[in-house]
């Protein structure tokens, strides 16, 4: 797994820019806060579907990255399957780290 990534979403947390769960994530996409969502791996289809849809009418960029106890992990939670970065500088930073792992991972 990616401890980069995760870790600057722990930092992230840490310094209150991500706000987690379900409902605070779609608050936060629909109040154009979010810059970027990030949704667990092992999230049922019809959450992705939901949040993959959600970003695109609203225009923030969206991740399927790690699993749920990895998220929840990075986040000092038990377990999420999604989460909202706040922050621009903070999100572009986790988006760089996820798409270098991704690409390591081909």
């Amino acid at each position: 797994m990616n401890n980069r990534a995760l870790s600057m979403l722990g930092i992230a947390t840490k310094a209150g820019k991500t706000v987690t769960g379900e409902f605070a994530t779609e608050k936060a996409v629909k109040e154009g806060s979010a810059y970027l969502v990030i949704v667990a791996d092992d999230a049922s289809d019809n959450t992705k579907k939901k949040f993959r849809n959600m970003c695109e009418y609203y225009q923030v960029t969206l991740k399927v990255f790690a699993d749920k106890n990895a998220l929840g992990n990075a986040c000092g939670k038990e377990f999420r399957a999604s989460l909202a970065v706040i922050d621009e500088g903070l999100a572009n930073a986790v988006m760089k780290q996820i798409d270098r792992y991704n690409n390591l991972e081909v």
